[in-house]
């Protein structure tokens, strides 16, 4: 049997993954996974490194940073509209 590429062979259906066109780190309209990754894990070691809470503080880091990044761009509104 013929070895098939999974990313460009059109019949596949079991969900390649491909990288996305833009990197992690240029990705300016929110936060980015390696953002978020790094503010989960902060939050686990405030939280005393408790298991079991990893969902919790990887939603807690997404709803701050994604606020943070809210701020960031009304406050960047502001300063354009005032200059």
């Amino acid at each position: 049997m013929k070895s098939q590429n999974l990313i460009t062979d059109p019949w596949n259906t079991r969900g390649s993954v491909v990288p996305p066109a833009v990197p992690e780190d240029e990705q300016k309209n929110g936060p980015s996974p390696a953002e978020i990754r790094q503010r989960a894990f902060e939050i686990h070691i405030e939280r005393g490194g408790i298991h079991g809470c990893d969902l919790d503080d990887w939603r807690e880091a997404e709803r701050e940073l994604q606020q943070k990044y809210k701020n960031e761009v009304q406050n960047n509104d502001k300063d354009s509209k005032t200059k």
